[in-house]
């Protein structure tokens, strides 16, 4: 299940490519540039988040085998 931190960065990447897209569409290059990081920046935070929970997801199933053993 999305946390809230993976929520967060796949609003972020879909704003950014919203930003980058319009920016294309108007010929406005800095919209354009700002949107591309911000997609960048967004799926980052994405895919952190996707990783510490993971982690912890493991972590925590290596505890219950501990416990059971």
């Amino acid at each position: 299940m999305l946390n809230k931190d993976e929520i967060k960065g796949k609003a972020n990447e879909v704003m950014g490519t919203i930003k980058e897209n319009l920016g294309w569409l108007t010929d406005d290059h800095k919209a354009e540039d700002e949107g591309k990081a911000n997609r960048i920046e967004g799926k980052l935070e994405h895919e952190n988040a996707k990783v510490l929970r993971e982690a912890e997801n493991a972590e925590e199933e290596l505890r219950e085998r501990e416990k059971s053993s």
